[in-house]
């Protein structure tokens, strides 16, 4: 893919995303944010600015769910697609347990970048979960990242504790504090926070420790106003209305009257998830309390889309059972319409037109409430409102004049902005006149898409991304990754260094020679800082990758960023501490220093004997330990989680930047480095080799040199003829990146 224009990623995970028929209020995770994103990338692909959209999203496969979510792209149009990206399997999970994944879907997004030669020029993240993913991937392809947080970790916490919540059980189902300390993150690496309100920066995002750092750009968001037309348009003012529409208005009257004894009332509605902040109750207990309002008014409640109230998650259960409770408690039989089902596309436009042409509210009292979509499209429709007077909605009745602001606790105020409305002709029709004027000028998606493009423009600018970075050239770790064809890797002790100065200088030459070409990395038993501090002693070009910890850790490019994703994957199953404690056993077991010591490797010095090895596989088997051990050098004993090893990290490290292990050459002297001699890659062991490794010999794919250290680096690279299919007599060679 390579087009004129900006490309831009943006990321929202959790939920079920498509560009159609989307299933809004199926679940808490299935909010206006999808909506939000989805009207967004369209919005973008419409500025002539904008070459690209991409929404990245996750992959579902699930019977219980429709096959559009298992299609990993969806082309919304010539300039917007959905990539679906799996990571946590393929079920459908909420989003408090897609933490533990999130690096899955960094490296399946950092592939599909590599398999695509396509750099975007901004990452934009929307909730916490995908910050974090446009976070690290800012870090590795160093590209500005913008957030959106739609909600925050931070209110809502104090919010339920003040409802009197669990901490201990809030953070068992909601992950509460771990998405606080994301966000606090996000919040010093992000290059800009995009808020929809002026309220969102002032309260929300205050109480955060780091909410200095980032700068902040209010952009409200728009509205699909084709779609939410005036309740007064028929078909003499224009287009004929569609099929579909006029079928959807027909169902909703249909749906509406099976609950109405008498449906010609001005009707009172809310449209929302079955989620407490939405405060459903206290709307419903308005409506009970107040028999004048209900002498003159019906109310209609669409909380979600549900089948089975028992089947729903315990939150939404919880809402959806206290709103029957007291529907029965006031008696609103014949007054309350409670349907299970609502269809966006069609039929939502078509209530608020309904509730609109019966003279009608519509109501949203959210404890908090971000932004308000859905007091837009009311607006749009001619709709007045009544709204909550947390967050966003100030920002919109400002600007609109079309309603009333209310104490979402107070329920007798609730009741009475409703009635006040209802019952003046004249204020109904200001507020239904300014709703319509005033969302047509204030909140279109031509306006917030020019905003937003601008905002990336100079963000590219500031950051000085430049499409061709030239080999001698520090381009950032991610963008060199993804252009390189080849890669070496090499022990450093008594492989790279080790002899005579010439060699090594040799090797260093060519290294930068054929740098547009050929990636350089290092594998070694040494920690991060050990191996950064001998390599800078010794002159050695700074590596691309450093494996380091004998396979446990691997880093990346001169900022040394961590690879996430490896540490993710190996650390399922390792318990440190444990095997500590059982190893305590053997006294022929020293612990090694420990600066040597890291979080994912335990070094001890161990003299050889017979059958050492083997009793300590035996006890820490016996104890479910779950374990490498790497013996080298006839002194030193490393172990490692089971999923780590130098030559694993040189697998996963092949799979997550697509490049081949037939393109990569490995070398190594001793008995940590036999596994990733092995195998696929091809191989050099240097003629100072250890013993452990002489029975390599008959190996396929394993060279030994005739020259020791450096220089037998160099003749295998020369027997394999490794860069001889490549053309490197380019006069210019150049990185080609699309940004």
């Amino acid at each position: 893919m390579k087009k004129n224009g900006l490309y831009i990623q943006m990321f929202s995970i959790h939920g079920l995303v498509r560009s159609e028929n989307m299933e809004l209020g199926y679940d808490a995770d299935t909010g206006g944010q999808v909506k939000y994103v989805i009207e967004l990338g369209k919005a973008l692909s419409q500025n002539k600015n904008v070459g690209q959209v991409d929404l990245f999203t996750r992959l579902i496969s699930d019977k219980s769910f429709s096959e559009d979510y298992s299609q990993p792209i969806e082309t919304v149009n010539d300039k917007f697609r959905l990539v679906r990206i799996q990571c946590g399997g393929k079920k459908y999970i909420r989003k408090e347990l897609l933490w533990p994944y999130l690096d899955e879907f960094v490296n399946n997004t950092v592939k599909f970048i590599r398999q695509h030669r396509s750099i975007p020029a901004i990452v934009h993240g929307h909730y916490a979960d995908a910050g974090y993913v446009a976070m690290e991937l800012s870090r590795v392809f160093g590209i500005p990242f913008v957030f959106t947080g739609h909600s925050l970790g931070r209110s809502k916490k104090e919010r339920l504790m003040a409802q009197g919540a669990d901490e201990i059980k809030l953070n068992r189902q909601l992950k509460i504090d771990h998405r606080i300390q994301i966000e606090e993150k996000i919040l010093q690496t992000a290059n800009r926070v995009v808020t929809s309100t002026k309220q969102e920066i002032e309260e929300q995002y205050k109480p955060y420790h780091n909410s200095g750092q980032p700068e902040y750009q209010v952009i409200p968001p728009g509205i699909g106003i084709d779609k939410f037309e005036p309740f007064y348009y028929d078909q003499s003012q224009g287009e004929p209305r569609s099929e579909e529409a006029m079928f959807a208005k027909a169902s909703l009257l249909k749906e509406l009257d099976r609950f109405f004894q008498n449906p010609a009332k001005p009707m009172v509605l809310m449209l929302c998830r079955p989620d407490k902040r939405k405060n459903i109750q206290g709307l419903v207990q308005a409506f009970g309390e107040d028999h004048d309002l209900q002498a003159i008014a019906n109310l209609a409640v669409f909380a979600g889309i549900r089948k089975d109230i028992s089947e729903e998650e315990e939150g939404a259960r919880e809402v959806l059972t206290r709103m029957l409770l007291l529907m029965d408690k006031y008696n609103l039989y014949g007054k309350m319409a409670i349907p299970k089902k609502h269809d966006f596309e069609n039929e939502v436009p078509e209530l608020y037109r309904i509730a609109a042409e019966r003279g009608g509210v519509f109501v949203n009292p959210a404890l908090t409430e971000p932004f308000g979509i859905t007091l837009l499209e009311a607006a749009a429709t001619g709709l007045p409102v009544v709204a909550t007077n947390d967050g966003g909605p100030r920002d919109i009745l400002e600007n609109c004049k079309n309603g009333i602001l209310v104490d979402p606790g107070d329920t007798k105020a609730i009741s009475r902005a409703i009635k006040d409305i209802l019952v003046h002709d004249t204020k109904w029709e200001m507020y239904s006149k300014n709703g319509i004027m005033n969302t047509r000028k204030y909140y279109t998606w031509d306006s917030h898409a020019r905003n937003f493009a601008e905002t990336v423009e100079n963000l590219k600018k500031q950051h000085n991304t430049s499409i061709n970075v030239k080999p001698d050239q520090a381009a950032p770790v991610g963008v060199r990754i993804t252009n390189l064809e080849r890669m070496l890797i090499t022990d450093i002790d008594n492989t790279l260094l080790g002899g005579d100065e010439g060699p090594v200088r040799h090797l260093v030459s060519y290294l930068k020679k054929h740098r547009a070409h050929l990636g350089f990395g290092v594998a070694t038993g040494r920690v991060l800082q050990s191996a950064v501090k001998v390599l800078k002693e010794h002159n050695i070009t700074p590596p691309d990758i450093i494996i380091s910890g004998v396979g446990s850790e691997i880093h990346y490019g001169p900022d040394l960023v961590p690879d996430k994703g490896w540490e993710a994957l190996i650390s399922k199953n390792w318990n440190r501490e444990k095997i500590i404690s059982t190893l305590k056993a053997f006294d022929f077991l020293t612990m090694q220093d420990e600066k040597v010591q890291r979080p994912y490797k335990l070094s001890y010095h161990m003299k050889p004997q017979k059958d050492r090895l083997a009793k300590i596989h035996n006890l820490l088997t016996r104890n479910r330990c779950h374990y490498k051990l790497i013996y080298s050098h006839e002194k030193y004993l490393d172990i490692l989680p089971s999923r780590a090893s130098k030559g694993k990290a040189i697998r996963y490290i092949s799979s997550k930047w697509e490049i081949p292990l037939k393109n990569i050459l490995v070398s190594g002297d001793s008995g940590n480095d036999e596994e990733m001699l092995k195998g696929k890659p091809k191989a050099v062991v240097v003629s100072n080799y250890s013993p452990e490794l002489e029975s390599m010999k008959s190996a396929r794919n394993v060279y030994f040199a005739e020259g020791e250290f450096a220089k037998g680096i160099m003749e295998g690279i020369r027997h394999y003829g490794f860069l001889d299919d490549l053309d490197t007599q380019k006069s210019d060679p150049e990185l080609q990146i699309t940004v």
